[in-house]
């Protein structure tokens, strides 16, 4: 049981490392796309200030959804695994 335990968790680890990645290569697609285009130093304030308000909407809850996710599937397992 317990090497089922330590499978799980390296899994649900790996897949919040996947996700973490997936939300970190869509930015690093932003910032491409913004080079294409021509970039200005009032374009960069601009966005700058839109990311500053927007990540507290988008970015934060998508990690701490991943984040949440698996903490409370590793309690639920670390529960089974006890009783």
């Amino acid at each position: 049981m317990s090497m089922g335990l330590i499978i799980f968790l390296v899994v649900l680890f790996i897949a919040a490392l996947g996700g973490t990645f997936f939300a970190f290569k869509q930015e690093e697609k932003k910032m491409k796309k913004y080079e294409e285009e021509g970039d200005t130093v009032e374009d960069q304030l601009r966005r700058s200030h839109e990311y500053e308000s927007s990540s507290l909407k988008s970015n934060i809850p998508l990690q701490l959804a991943i984040y949440g996710v698996t903490i409370l599937l590793s309690l639920i397992v670390f529960a089974v695994y006890l009783f």
